[in-house]
């Protein structure tokens, strides 16, 4: 039986576990809140407190992870990791009103945490890594030049690791989700529109488990999903 640890599970993490758990898998699940946390226990997954931008509070996470689940084999970043230090728009904001806390929050933290993800989790001796991204890593955008930087460096970073690791049979995956995700932290912005404006957190899932069932005679290290009422650009 297949084993997977996904990092965050408020929403789209919760979404990705659930799933792999109704599939028969054994599942984790790595969070800070007690609600989060709360409702990974309920599903059936293991819940794993820790900051999964802290290295050794993620690297003990992980452990705990394989002496419960007996082996890793996937594990999925689905962290929403940008850190902003005061109110202000999605992104970061123009690059003309920005300070440097706002880079440090936006783009420091966000390439930060995939780092800490990559890293610990080849070390953790998982098979299969996932990063799940947004379109942002594909292009920038007025006003969320911070946040696109981020997503960037986090591209980069997977493309290294891919490339560092396919050799020895690791699969590392990049999963760009082209969309606003419909989740219920996002129900104001989709008030209104049309239900392919927006992804859909069961066929994102569903992308993370065929990404998860490639062997090494046929890697996908990138994929790119858009919903079919949203722009997509080639």
């Amino acid at each position: 039986m297949p084993s997977i640890v996904v990092l965050g599970a408020r929403n789209l993490g919760g979404a990705i576990l659930g799933h792999h758990l109704n599939a028969g898998w054994r599942g984790a699940a790595v969070a800070r809140s007690p609600e989060t946390l709360e409702t990974v226990r309920a599903a059936g997954g293991l819940p794993l407190t820790a900051d999964a931008s802290d290295p050794a509070e993620l690297r003990d996470a992980l452990a705990r992870a394989r002496d419960e689940l007996g082996r890793l084999d996937v594990i999925v970043n689905a962290v929403s990791a940008a850190r902003p230090t005061r109110p202000g728009p999605f992104g970061g904001g123009a690059l003309r009103d920005a300070s440097v806390e706002d880079f440090r929050g936006w783009t420091g933290a966000v390439a930060e945490q995939a780092f800490v993800f990559l890293s610990e989790g080849v070390r953790a001796g998982a098979s299969t890594l996932i990063q799940v991204t947004g379109g942002s890593a594909r292009r920038a955008m007025g006003g969320r030049g911070l946040w696109a930087a981020g997503a960037a460096a986090t591209r980069a970073l997977v493309h290294a690791a891919a490339q560092e690791l396919r050799g020895d049979g690791v699969h590392v995956a990049l999963l760009i989700v082209d969309a606003t995700i419909d989740s219920p932290k996002t129900t104001s912005m989709l008030a209104g529109k049309a239900e392919n404006e927006s992804a859909d957190q069961a066929e994102i899932a569903r992308a993370v488990e065929y990404l998860a069932g490639q062997s090494p005679r046929a890697f996908t290290h990138e994929l790119v999903v858009t919903p079919a009422g949203d722009r997509w650009l080639p």
